[in-house]
């Protein structure tokens, strides 16, 4: 079997569940959206913001020095054991601190009235970083069923308690339930969201207690040192990525400008997380990209790992990545073709964000190509070159926020996110040449790249009133795209 048809076969198997739980999950964006105000779901967007940034802390570049280390060391027991005793000590100590501290930390974080919000994101980092290696651990085995079975049933149960708390307890409490009126709060519908995401990652943690259970104190402290000085630069690497992946929604907060007559201390406060929130929302509808990302990372590290001793390993890198940016193309061409459907995901006050999809699209690509490309410095245990990289994005990102949020408020943030991964990417690829050269087939990747966004352009600029018309257009526009793709290279790759 080819290799681009054994990694599309694994992608489909980690990726197929994952993607239809994500998309299914993603579709709770217009539940919120059409039942929270935007000032709301500001926080949500906030708060989930630095649950993204701090889980790249707790678990410290760990899991990818796993993958590393069961590729090299003869017993992955041991590797094994090691990894999930420095996360258990690790994760604990932040449970202690972070809760001894409770009081300054919703401080600080402005939330000082609802520090219940606080408790239940720092239990969900909690749960969530002890299940990486767990999770690892099935991707190394190979167990794609059992891995994509739990992922479904964590995504599934996050499904089922959103809806129970934000639809079903609402309507019982208004028809006077006695059993839902005792204790459900309807003018705090934030909270059941991290309730709910509570729950699911409990649920999840309690069905990976076999993978807990493999762990024994056979562990190996120098081994540990090792993994340490391999995952740390990649911590780094992933904290400043954090920055560029979530700051915006944070600098949205401390940045923008209050418009004239907006004085009241309440009515700027609900101002800015309304900004925050109406990004927020129109966000996810450019993470369509990311989850075909996602599943894509889940099947690409274990493969690109076990590849890298073969002579053909680089042969392999190049027509994965081409096949990968003509399907990121389509998806980016998919959503902006349909933007007058996917639309709807969000609720009619939050629609006035649209503007940002497509540069947030775009930018999500040249991410998606950065993580394709960064396969160089792990495989080549350079790690620290990935930490440089996206130091470098971060400072890009703190720089940009700093300047155009105050003058265009999340348009400005939205072409930071832009800016800053077509740079990391074009870095990636330089620095990459030097220390792995990988032949990539840079003419077509950049020839899709512009025709997606010329053809985005002439969907956009074409004035077509009629939607189904217009719908039509848009379909044949993709549909000769992938034609394109298919002739150039999709026919040829796949038959490799």
């Amino acid at each position: 079997m080819s290799d681009i048809k054994k990694l599309a076969g694994q992608t489909a198997i980690y990726g197929v569940p994952t993607i239809i739980g994500r998309f299914l999950n993603y579709l709770l964006v217009p539940l919120y959206t059409y039942n929270i105000a935007t000032q709301n779901y500001g926080v949500v967007s906030e708060l989930y913001a630095y649950i993204s940034f701090l889980m790249i802390i707790l678990t410290y570049g760990m899991e990818t020095a796993f993958f590393r280390y069961t590729q090299t060391e003869k017993d992955k027991g041991v590797v094994y054991n090691t990894a999930m005793l420095s996360l258990f000590v690790s994760t604990t100590l932040f449970l202690v601190i972070t809760f001894i501290f409770i009081n300054p930390i919703s401080s600080a974080l402005e939330y000082s009235d609802n520090k219940n919000y606080i408790l239940l994101f720092l239990l969900i980092l909690a749960l969530d970083a002890l299940r990486a290696i767990p999770y690892a651990l099935l991707r190394v085995k190979q167990k794609a069923a059992r891995f994509a079975m739990i992922k479904s049933i964590d995504i599934f149960s996050n499904i089922f308690f959103n809806l129970f708390f934000i639809l079903l307890c609402p309507t019982l409490y208004k028809s006077g339930n006695v059993l839902i009126t005792s204790w459900f709060n309807p003018n705090d519908l934030v909270l059941y969201i991290f309730v709910s995401n509570f729950l699911a990652s409990l649920i999840a943690a309690l069905l990976l207690l076999p993978e807990y259970l493999k762990f024994s104190f056979n562990f190996d402290f120098k081994l540990l040192k090792k993994m340490l000085a391999y995952g740390l630069p990649v911590m780094i690497g992933g904290l400043a990525g954090m920055v560029n992946e979530t700051f915006d929604r944070i600098a949205l907060k401390h940045l923008v400008t209050i418009p004239e007559g907006i004085t009241d201390a309440k009515a700027i406060s609900d101002y800015k997380m309304s900004q925050i929130g109406i990004y927020g929302a129109c966000y996810k509808l450019s993470i369509i990209i990311s989850l075909f990302i996602q599943a894509f990372k889940f099947a690409a590290e274990p493969f690109f790992f076990s590849k890298m001793q073969q002579k053909d390993a680089k042969d392999s890198y190049s027509s994965i990545m081409t096949i990968f940016v003509i399907f990121l193309c389509i998806i980016f061409l998919g959503v902006m073709g349909y933007i007058d459907i996917f639309k709807y995901f969000v609720g009619s006050d939050y629609r006035v964000g649209l503007g940002v999809v497509p540069i947030l699209l775009g930018a999500n690509l040249f991410l998606g190509i950065y993580y394709n490309l960064s396969i160089w410095y792990k495989v080549t245990d350079k790690t620290i070159y990935g930490a440089y990289i996206a130091i470098i994005g971060a400072v890009i990102t703190l720089i940009l926020n700093y300047i155009l949020v105050p003058i265009m408020g999340y348009m400005g943030a939205a072409w930071t996110t832009f800016i800053c991964y077509f740079t990391i990417a074009v870095l990636c690829y330089v620095i990459g040449q030097k220390h792995y050269p990988v032949n990539y087939n840079l003419k077509h990747i950049t020839l899709y790249i512009l025709l997606s966004f010329c053809l985005y352009a002439l969907m956009f600029f074409v004035p077509i009133e009629n939607t189904p018309i217009r719908l039509i257009i848009n379909t044949i526009i993709i549909l000769s795209f992938i034609a394109i793709a298919y002739k150039l290279d999709i026919k040829k790759l796949i038959r490799r």
